[in-house]
């Protein structure tokens, strides 16, 4: 469940402070970057990693040149304040009535649960009056943090930040309420279990997360796809609701913006623009062809 771990906790990331630290040695990468166009309409796509450890140069390059000729810039969501973060996050995340967290996850598997937050430093009962969905966000945010990777340092900080330095309009796709709810409406048993996925990969996610951000990193967007795929083959309610129905109604998006002109730089969950169900793949069954940008 990595990418959708790293898509939640970096929402739940933005609502907390980032603290300073020192900078590291500058890495080279090229992420995948395409273009769909016609005679007066341009439009990029990059694949983001949402939170990210400091030191990768990935904002140069061909895919700070597609930046620099958009007029606009296009992400998931818009990026809020900590603040605005908190106002919609917590109403969706409480649930100071009913059973516990601890009492819907099934009892043999909450030992297992309770070590997995002793290994994160938390108390067995840290997260009993939450709904398991921003339980699950929660331990990603801090696997994410212990393993070295921050708020500042995703892709999706950076590009507002410079958007907004360049006087660019930034939208989103979704709104913050949107994406959060897409996890609070999924059944509960679907929650328990994205948070147990999350548990039973505390020790596996730092060797996992930088794998996936490696195959970022190198552009193997065929890579990047079998692991997501195989990441979420066991998933279905949570493949369906948080990536391929959200590709259907992006490519939509995309679709119906390729008849206006100007040139726009969308930037998505690199999950998204990979594999069978990928964005790309439904623009090719509109007649939109999403080129490799190679660079």
């Amino acid at each position: 469940m990595r990418f959708l771990k790293t898509l939640l906790a970096a929402t739940i990331i933005m609502a907390t402070p980032a603290c300073a630290r020192p900078a590291p040695a500058v890495k080279d990468v090229d992420p995948a970057l395409w273009v769909v166009k016609d005679k007066d309409t341009t439009i990029y796509l990059f694949g983001t990693i949402h939170a990210l450890k400091p030191g990768l140069s990935w904002f140069d390059e061909a895919v700070k040149k597609a930046f620099d000729a958009s007029d606009s810039l296009v992400l998931e969501i818009p990026m809020p304040s900590p603040e605005e973060a908190q106002k919609v996050m917590l109403p969706l995340a409480l649930s100071p009535t009913g059973p516990t967290l601890t009492e819907k996850i099934p009892a043999d598997k909450r030992a297992e649960y309770a070590a997995g937050l002793a290994k994160l430093g938390q108390k067995p009962d840290a997260f009993d009056r939450f709904e398991p969905w921003f339980a699950g966000a929660t331990i990603g945010q801090l696997e994410m943090q212990k393993t070295g990777f921050g708020r500042d340092d995703g892709v999706e900080i950076q590009l507002d930040a410079a958007a907004k330095a360049a006087g660019k309009p930034v939208t989103g796709l979704e709104t913050l309420g949107q994406q959060l709810g897409y996890f609070h409406d999924l059944p509960q048993a679907a929650q328990v279990s994205f948070l147990m996925s999350g548990v039973e990969d505390i020790d596996k996610f730092p060797s996992e997360m930088n794998k996936m951000v490696n195959l970022w990193g190198k552009g193997d967007a065929d890579g990047l796809g079998r692991m997501m795929n195989e990441d979420l083959s066991k998933q279905p309610a949570l493949r369906q609701v948080l990536l391929w129905d959200r590709n259907a109604r992006w490519a939509d998006w995309i679709a119906k913006r390729m008849e206006q002109p100007g040139t726009v730089f969308i930037a998505v969950g690199a999950g998204h623009l990979a594999g069978d169900h990928s964005v790309q793949t439904l623009l090719a069954r509109k007649h939109l062809t999403a080129t490799r940008i190679r660079y």
